[in-house]
């Protein structure tokens, strides 16, 4: 089996990579930036020159792109190149109805689709240790399960296409609203004359033990920005949270107040650091 992977950013770059070292067949790789091909080119893969070639050479066609517009705008590009017998797997974090949009059209040349987007950062992606959740067919995800255990070790069938893009965004809204919840009860609690270190092995004692406290104090403390997963993208994806909830009909006020705090730093310009520096935002050290 060909597998192609189209789109070697922060995650895609470690997650192309696992499948060169671990499958037993040709990868065939592109991106804008013709370094990250190069770079996974020199580690066993095809580099290719465009996604259109990806596409023709591969069975299985793995995207991993920043948004909803760029994962409409590559399977636009590559649909003539989608057949019967293809398998087109989507890993970015979009739109759920965009998603689907794009489920559709691989449908009708006879491909098959599935959603499958991640969890966890780019330390995960680089030990292939990704929590990965899964929207397809019943009858796909066998088929798919293997491909998809190169990168991760947490594989997961939420239901039918759409199920596993839709779980990824209540995923990350928790998320948002666990971490502002860190970043509130730190600043306080800092202020009272408690350390990180203290504070964080409190917490680690009772029922507010919590993954981002646990793998993000260190950085904390360091006040170290550096990004893993971009504020404008959780942005992005509490943006996405709020079009769902509005659709459901589904009132969520912490999401709201989450979503205030990313608005504000994208106006403050913080969109490029990582997520972890809405701590700033909410205790109101600036940029």
């Amino acid at each position: 089996m060909k597998i192609g992977f189209i789109g070697l950013g922060v995650m895609g770059e470690s997650m192309a990579e696992n499948i060169v070292r671990k499958h037993d067949g040709r990868v065939y790789v592109s991106d804008l930036n013709r370094a990250q091909v190069e770079k996974l080119a020199s580690l066993g893969a095809v580099g290719c020159a465009d996604n259109s070639e990806v596409a023709q050479n591969a069975d299985v066609i793995l995207t991993m792109v920043p948004r909803s517009e760029h994962v409409k705008a590559v399977y636009t590009e590559i649909l003539p190149y989608i057949g019967e017998g293809k398998i087109c797997i989507d890993m970015s974090t979009i739109d759920p109805a965009v998603s689907l949009e794009c489920a559709r059209m691989v449908k009708t040349k006879g491909a098959q689709w599935a959603d499958a987007p991640v969890v966890k950062s780019k330390p995960a992606a680089i030990a292939g240790t990704l929590g990965v959740l899964v929207g397809c067919d019943a009858d796909l995800y066998p088929v798919i399960e293997p491909i998809l255990r190169y990168m991760g070790c947490n594989v997961i069938r939420m239901g039918e296409c759409g199920a596993g893009i839709t779980m990824k965004i209540c995923h990350n809204t928790l998320v948002a609203e666990i971490q502002n919840g860190v970043n509130e009860t730190l600043g306080l609690a800092r202020k009272l004359g408690v350390s990180i270190d203290d504070f964080a092995t409190a917490v680690s004692y009772g029922g507010a033990g919590n993954f981002y406290l646990e793998s993000q104090k260190e950085n904390l403390k360091n006040e170290n920005w550096t990004t893993a997963f971009s504020l404008e993208n959780e942005h992005k994806d509490l943006g996405i949270a709020q079009r769902l909830a509005a659709e459901a009909g589904c009132p969520m006020p912490g999401l709201q107040h989450c979503k205030a705090v990313y608005d504000k730093g994208m106006e403050m310009g913080l969109g490029k650091e990582d997520f972890r520096a809405t701590y700033k935002i909410v205790n109101g050290i600036g940029g």
